[in-house]
């Protein structure tokens, strides 16, 4: 079974092509406030007209879950998986997965992003990166 494919519009269609060229973009807002996924306001002070940044691709790992069940059937081949909760050196949060990860997880992991792919759609993963880097 296809994993599910996500929604690609205007508002998040730089995210997106970001990605097929290895980077992570976020929003940044004119307050300071820093998010994704895409909105057409700031989450913190609800004004429109955010900016796209360009992040270093660098963050922690701050908690993560390891799923025994499938809540999708494409999933069930990939069990058991983890979804982990990065925050960018930037600010922004996202859940994604720490690519190298299994069993190896500690939390306030320093990680780095590494674009994987499912079939032609691109995704924010991330690698374990050692503490001193």
């Amino acid at each position: 079974m296809d994993l599910p494919k996500p929604e690609i519009t205007e508002l998040n269609r730089p995210y997106w092509d970001a990605l097929r060229e290895g980077r992570l973009m976020f929003q940044r807002c004119g307050c300071g406030h820093a998010w994704l996924p895409a909105r057409r306001e700031c989450p913190s002070c609800l004004r429109p007209g955010a900016h796209w940044e360009c992040a270093s691709g660098r963050g922690t790992l701050l908690s993560w879950v390891v799923y025994h069940t499938a809540y999708h059937p494409a999933f069930a081949e990939r069990l058991p998986y983890h979804v982990a909760l990065v925050q960018l050196e930037e600010g922004p949060r996202l859940l994604t997965r720490i690519a190298d990860g299994h069993g190896r997880l500690s939390g306030d992991a320093p990680v780095e992003l590494q674009v994987g792919w499912e079939g032609e759609v691109p995704l924010a993963t991330f690698r374990l990166r050692p503490a001193n880097d």
